[in-house]
């Protein structure tokens, strides 16, 4: 049952919600947002029709603890999720969004990964996790007998994951396992017409490695065209003090010429940057490179998939009558570091693009339209902004806070003040890495727990995070200044447990 209170998105009739979370995707790969390189003229236009955070911030750069945060509205450590590869999802965790939306009363659907557990090897086991509707993908690699949706589909099509073309060719398009996502999406919102509120969650595994996007789209975007990553020789000398400090990462730091991307259509596993298997009888010369601009090219026709299946989506929106009452959603569970400062993928590290992602919301007349909102926003802030869609009350566990009213209407106060981000081991083997990130407007701090080395970065100076302010005496006071709110901040948002309701 829905609860009727005073909410600038609620209506008598709360709108349904297409939320199209992508896998590894940055910030600034959206054309309207600035990058001249890319192709995305649908998300395009999800900005200049909806609103568009800027400054939107996972709480890790590892995909199970930040769905697991975002899902939630908490912070990975107060989920007790803060890595990859774990066997379950705890049972005592906070409910999920989604379950708290079906049990208001909306149907609830999944299309593609959820990743709240370990799926390597296995189809990861579900939690209370409110879904009505469940189509399965993890990894496109996978080929599961039981389980594996898109495998499912790619079989009724008379292929078999793993034999679709040869390495060089990527998986056709007709096959993608983005294009399946839209598929399945369609079939959702079509069923749906006119019934009870829906949420999907469409989880799109690109642009994550291993970067085999279809020839088709690859033949898009020349490598050499490619801007090339934000990297300076002192990056190297940057990187290697972090290793010697048993900081770890998934790559070795290297120059853009020489980073070890190795065959970035291959279908590898992802766990080692998308790459780790040689196919040295690729006559391809394109998968036989290993520079940034090969690897940024690549990523970027992937993004170019993603959004002609987002217009497959939008468009079975206007075609069954539903744009007006559905509230669109695009973002991602972290970013990738696509060459920057010497590093592919991701790992312990929390520059601007492992850590930053898009944040764009539509909903005609709820949603105001061509904004571009430069605020600090955790994505810890989606669950609540879902509950306030639906005019449902926040539970007070949720550490996030609502966006309703600045979409809604111009506000004049910042949304937060700070950022934060946590990295504790999170990776599917020990890497003793622990750290913390927290930013303002203008400074970012990391903290590697138990190590000498940190980073201190004055982005307002140094946008591109090249100069480590760590060891400079003249920052000494800010570093110690910042280092007391991120302790606090820290302090701040562990879960506190039940709610106190009496004085004994």
């Amino acid at each position: 049952m829905f609860i009727d209170r005073t909410n600038p998105l609620a209506s008598t009739q709360p709108p349904n919600i297409l939320w199209v979370c992508t896998d590894q995707q940055r910030y600034d790969t959206i054309g309207a947002l600035g990058n001249r390189h890319v192709s995305t003229p649908v998300i395009d236009e999800l900005v200049a029709t909806g609103t568009a955070f800027t400054h939107a911030y996972c709480q890790s750069p590892i995909c199970t603890p930040s769905r697991a945060s975002f899902l939630t509205g908490m912070y990975p450590s107060a989920v007790h999720v803060m890595g990859n590869g774990n066997d379950h999802f705890p049972d005592d965790a906070p409910p999920l969004v989604t379950r708290l939306l079906a049990d208001a009363g909306y149907d609830c659907g999944l299309v593609g990964k959820l990743h709240l557990a370990s799926a390597f090897g296995r189809v990861e086991p579900r939690t209370n996790d409110g879904y009505n509707h469940w189509k399965y993908s993890h990894a496109p690699r996978d080929d599961w007998q039981h389980g594996h949706d898109y495998a499912d589909w790619v079989r009724e099509k008379g292929a078999v994951l793993g034999e679709l073309t040869p390495y060089s060719q990527g998986v056709p398009t007709d096959l993608h396992q983005t294009t399946w996502c839209a598929e399945m999406a369609n079939q959702f919102m079509t069923e749906r017409m006119g019934g009870q509120p829906w949420l999907l969650s469409v989880n799109v595994y690109d642009p994550h490695p291993p970067f085999n996007p279809p020839a088709a789209y690859r033949k898009l975007f020349d490598p050499e065209q490619m801007p090339g990553p934000l990297f300076k020789a002192s990056d190297l000398e940057q990187q290697g003090r972090l290793e010697a400090e048993g900081v770890d990462f998934q790559s070795r730091a290297r120059t853009p010429e020489m980073l070890d991307i190795k065959h970035p259509v291959a279908p590898a596993s992802p766990r080692l940057g998308g790459g780790e298997q040689e196919v040295e009888e690729l006559a391809d010369p394109i998968s036989q490179r290993r520079d940034a601009k090969t690897l940024q090219a690549a990523y970027y026709a992937m993004i170019k998939l993603i959004d002609d299946s987002l217009a497959s989506m939008l468009n079975c929106l206007d075609e069954t009558g539903q744009r007006e009452n559905t509230v669109v959603i695009f973002t991602s569970d972290h970013g990738e570091t696509l060459g920057d400062h010497g590093l592919i993928a991701k790992g312990c590290r929390f520059y601007e693009g492992l850590v930053r992602v898009p944040l764009i919301f539509r909903a005609p007349g709820r949603v105001r339209e061509g904004i571009v909102d430069d605020s600090l926003v955790e994505l810890t802030d989606l669950a609540p902004t879902l509950l306030d869609l639906a005019g449902i009350d926040m539970p007070h566990h949720m550490q996030g806070r609502s966006l309703a009213k600045r979409l809604a209407e111009q506000v004049a106060s910042p949304h937060r003040d700070h950022v934060r981000c946590e990295y504790y081991d999170a990776l599917d083997e020990p890497d003793n890495s622990f750290a913390t990130m927290w930013r303002d407007r203008r400074y970012k701090l990391v903290v590697y727990h138990g190590k000498s080395e940190g980073e201190l970065y004055d982005l307002h100076e140094d946008p591109h995070e090249f100069q480590n302010l760590w060891h400079n005496s003249d920052y000494l006071e800010t570093r110690l200044d910042l280092l007391r709110r991120s302790f606090d901040a820290s302090m701040l948002a562990m879960d506190r447990g039940p709610r106190r309701v009496g004085p004994m």
